[in-house]
């Protein structure tokens, strides 16, 4: 009997472990705040990135402010690989990064270890 329940809840724990990586997560996307010319978006960074995805329009200059909420070393660094940008989060609460809206498409953010991840659309 003590076999069987040890069989189950291990199938259970792998159930859980592959849905958590390779299971189909529903992304929160945020358009951002915008004024005549100017647009910005609140990060949390708490545990992960909130919102995930952040929507902008293009042709309008923007901000991103990283809220830090998360002292994880993981969680310490955001990097834009495709803008160059490898940003100190720790430094002050919260951290200012222009994105460039001149092109439609998507840019993708990380932490530090790039096991937490996010992405810019401009639109």
């Amino acid at each position: 009997m003590q076999s069987t329940i040890i069989l189950i809840l291990s199938l259970l724990l792998i159930g859980a472990i592959i849905w958590w990586f390779f299971g189909n997560h529903e992304e929160q996307a945020v358009a951002a705040t915008k004024d005549a010319d100017h647009q910005t978006a609140n990060i949390v960074v708490k545990g992960g990135y909130s919102p995930s995805t952040v929507v902008l329009k293009k042709g309008v200059s923007a901000t991103l402010n990283f809220d830090m909420k998360d002292s994880t070393a993981c969680l310490s660094h955001v990097v834009f690989d495709k803008l160059g940008v490898d940003r100190d989060l720790t430094k002050q609460a919260q951290t200012s990064i222009e994105i460039p809206t001149d092109q439609a498409g998507e840019i993708d953010f990380a932490c530090g270890m790039n096991m937490f991840h996010g992405k810019v659309v401009v639109k």
